[in-house]
């Protein structure tokens, strides 16, 4: 179970590189590719399906601005052929601004590889005061 949860933080941790170094060949590669996917970005509706999945990733991937993702708070489970990571994502931006999303991550063992077939990003609202 410890090398399944590792090989797991290893996917969750390709994701987010393949995020700041704004390569689609990677994400696309960490993706199933299948019809039943789920993408929730912040602020965005639920895209279902690679096809819009994929889009997605290149406008986002595509769009100039570079990001920097910080992740924290790592908790992962595993059962089965199925795992999720709930995290922090600690956002810096070129501009110097970025931000705190909530974020869940859910991988499937595909042969052997996880592979993500979900994410949901929520943005987390900065303390008043």
């Amino acid at each position: 179970m410890v090398e399944q949860t590792g090989d797991v933080l290893a996917a969750n941790l390709a994701f987010y590189l393949a995020f700041e170094e704004r390569d689609l060949d990677a994400m696309a590669d960490l993706w199933d590719h299948g019809d039943d996917v789920a993408c929730t970005h912040p602020g965005w509706p639920t895209l279902h399906g690679w096809g819009k999945v994929g889009a997605s990733w290149a406008a986002l991937l595509s769009n100039g601005e570079r990001l920097q993702f910080i992740v924290a708070d790592e908790l992962v489970r595993v059962c089965g052929s199925v795992a999720w990571v709930a995290c922090t994502e600690n956002l810096l931006a070129d501009d110097g601004f970025g931000g705190t999303v909530a974020a869940l991550n859910v991988f499937e063992q595909q042969d052997d590889r996880w592979v993500i077939v979900a994410h949901h990003g929520s943005p987390v609202a900065r303390k008043m005061g």
